[in-house]
């Protein structure tokens, strides 16, 4: 399985005004190009990543809670499923049907219209990036595959690293970046080592001519 990232974004819910589609929310989980400061380095996810994503089974839920029931589901992004995506130019779009009985998504359809809450954040995972800068305190990771989206969620407090799900997803990639430091470092020396080795060889050569 691989590992599951998570990413917050502010401000990018809201509830339709159209009266006859009171109960339908709109938001941009996942955007593109945009540089997001991650505390250790900063991130841009490639506006190519999610080409190959699978998105065939995405559930809406409220700060990633897996323990309670989605308040929307994408089956395949069919018409009929209650929930929609769409990759735009800007980023990854979704179009929730919530249902108007259910009291959790009355609870929620309430707190978007008044923008008591208006961030989204994803779980996914990385099928492939690319780091720059790695020798510098705050390198850049962009991200250039997506491999699954499994949620989008609607979030409290978003771009906020110190809740535990967002912490954990971090720590796992800071992980990474030590690791890809640790192989530039370990490709210097060998590099090194090679050169001093073509020097000692073509020295050597040179006192025998």
């Amino acid at each position: 399985m691989p590992n599951k990232e998570v990413r917050m974004f502010a401000g990018l819910i809201e509830r339709r005004a159209d009266e006859k589609e009171q109960n339908i929310i709109e938001g941009v989980p996942i955007v593109f190009e945009q540089t997001t400061d991650l505390g250790w380095w900063d991130e841009v996810i490639d506006k190519n990543a999610l080409s190959e994503t699978d998105l065939k089974d995405v559930r809406l839920l409220v700060n990633h809670d897996t323990d309670q029931l989605p308040l929307a589901r994408s089956r395949n992004n069919n018409a009929n499923s209650t929930m929609q995506m769409t990759v735009e130019e800007d980023g990854l779009h979704i179009r929730a049907t919530l249902d108007p009985e259910n009291p959790r998504a009355k609870e929620v359809l309430s707190a978007v219209s008044r923008q008591d809450v208006s961030g989204m954040s994803f779980m996914f995972s990385v099928d492939k990036d690319e780091w720059d800068d790695l020798e510098s305190d705050h390198p850049t990771r962009r991200i250039l595959s997506i491999g699954k989206v499994f949620e989008a969620s609607i979030v409290t407090f978003p771009a906020y690293e110190q809740t535990e799900v967002y912490a954990r997803a971090l720590e796992s990639v800071k992980d990474t970046l030590e690791s890809e430091r640790k192989a530039l470092e370990s490709a210097r020396k060998t590099e090194a080592l090679r050169k001093a080795i073509r020097e000692r060889s073509e020295s050597l050569c040179t006192k025998k001519d």
